[in-house]
């Protein structure tokens, strides 16, 4: 079987300090069912390319009994192992790029944090599920997805297409996140390991996928697969996934919560910026409405009161906080005919998802300044890219307003959860360059008493295709 990972970063050989692999040497490992060997088909400034060929032995997990049960003799001889990209391959990119995974880099971290473009191809890949499977699995974590299926026998069209896809996968990405995905959803696509899945597996599939699995809106599918569909052990990791909140950029301590809103109430900031965004939504003739991070509700509360929405849909990446929103609205109790107007989601703004697509409009409140700096690409990708609603109300902090708010200590945030606070300067800058890039027109204005200096304690940007 065999993957390659290129990128066309500049100097595209950097790739064999971030693979910890010399592209001047051919790199080979026993994997106890085989072998495993990384080599560089090309290796120039321009274009780099890692190959992995994986050699499964049957013959030889025959002999040492590592062939799962409930097989006939001969399918133990002659299967699709050796060529088809399975959980072997995701085993060997665990044992070759061990280093590579984690992160780290001592010649090139810099480089190792930063997101780079990347291209993986695998000529054989089993699909149970077809291309919209993979497509399901990779688009939300920001790919573009080439699928071809490939026939059952070239000589043979009318027999139809087989199980397996060809597949080209590109995105700009951390190499670490990359290699991550491919571990967790090689054996997904395949949905057949090659070994026993125990407790240790929920370990392993938590510390791989941590950064994005909750997000994922197929996370329960991914679970159930990677699992092999042990329902005790995919409950496990389901809880633990979503106790933990790993990977969730979006998460907001109680506690600064609260902090903020006692900073901002004396002037009202929340209902003022509820007020506003509504008033957009009203002006722009809206019938289908996002709540992007929608927390604990309070703009679906004011949202649902609006009788010319049709569809709401509130998404958060936090559990919790979707179940504050439920709590809220009343979602348990409430009437048929407004049950059907509201959708409450679990995502994260930094994938593409499918769900979020077709929408009049997209309110994005006092969100993006939760989101490390380097995810704002994502995010905008996501949001302005691929859901492209047609109207984008985004609000956040006014960072040059903090010294007017008693009770802020100098030098610091509104909310300890806050990777950064903007001043009016910078956020025009950011949205300018959103708008450009993605065929909007942004409009920005304040909201809350204007000072003559320093301006609103809140800015607001409308984007509007």
């Amino acid at each position: 079987m065999l993957l390659t990972i290129s990128t066309t970063h500049r100097p595209a050989t950097d790739l064999g300090f971030l693979l910890h692999k010399n592209p001047g040497h051919r790199h080979l490992a026993d994997m106890g069912f085989g072998t495993a060997q990384v080599f560089y088909p090309e290796a120039s400034d321009e274009r780099c390319s890692a190959a992995v060929l994986v050699d499964v032995d049957p013959i030889g997990l025959v002999a040492r009994g590592r062939v799962p049960g409930g097989q006939f003799a001969l399918a133990s001889y002659v299967n699709d192992r050796p060529y088809a990209v399975s959980s072997f391959l995701a085993v060997a990119l665990g044992r070759l790029f061990g280093t590579a995974l984690s992160g780290r880099s001592k010649e090139r971290q810099q480089l190792a944090d930063q997101a780079i473009p990347l291209e993986i191809t695998m000529p054989v890949v089993p699909c149970r599920g077809g291309e919209a499977l993979a497509r399901r699995l990779f688009e939300p974590l920001g790919y573009g997805l080439e699928a071809t299926p490939l026939p059952l026998d070239p000589k043979f069209p009318d027999w139809g297409d087989s199980q397996y896809l060809a597949m080209r996968l590109t995105a700009t990405l951390r190499l670490r996140d990359v290699l991550g995905h491919l571990f967790v959803l090689l054996p997904v696509l395949d949905d057949d390991k090659h070994y026993w899945v125990s407790a240790d597996e929920v370990d392993k599939l938590l510390r791989r996928g941590g950064e994005w699995l909750a997000a994922h809106p197929d996370r329960e599918l991914i679970t159930r697969r990677y699992l092999r569909h042990d329902q005790r052990l995919t409950r496990d990791a389901l809880a633990r996934l979503f106790a933990d909140e790993a990977g969730d950029p979006d998460r907001a301590d109680q506690q600064a919560d609260a902090a903020e809103e006692s900073v901002e109430q004396a002037i009202s900031l929340q209902a003022q910026r509820l007020s506003a965004v509504l008033d957009v939504i009203r002006a722009a003739g809206a019938r289908s409405v996002l709540d992007l991070g929608c927390g604990a509700g309070r703009l679906l509360e004011v949202l649902l009161a609006e009788q010319g929405l049709q569809r709401i849909i509130g998404l958060d990446v936090s559990y919790r906080a979707l179940q504050g929103a439920a709590r809220r609205i009343h979602l348990d109790t409430m009437a048929p005919r407004q049950r059907s107007r509201i959708e409450l989601l679990q995502g994260s703004l930094t994938y593409t998802d499918s769900r979020l697509r077709g929408f009049d409009a997209a309110a994005v409140v006092e969100v993006i300044e939760h989101l490390d700096p380097p995810r704002l690409g994502a995010f905008e990708r996501a949001v302005f890219g691929h859901a492209q609603p047609g109207t984008v109300i985004l609000t956040t902090p006014n960072a040059e307003y903090n010294v007017l708010f008693d009770g802020l200590p100098a030098g610091t945030m509104r909310h300890g959860d806050h990777r950064f606070e903007w001043t009016r300067e910078q956020f025009a800058r950011w949205s300018a360059g959103v708008a450009v890039r993605n065929g909007y027109q942004a409009e920005l204005s304040g909201i809350g008493p204007a000072d003559p200096s320093l301006g609103s304690p809140s800015q607001l940007a409308v984007f509007r295709r």
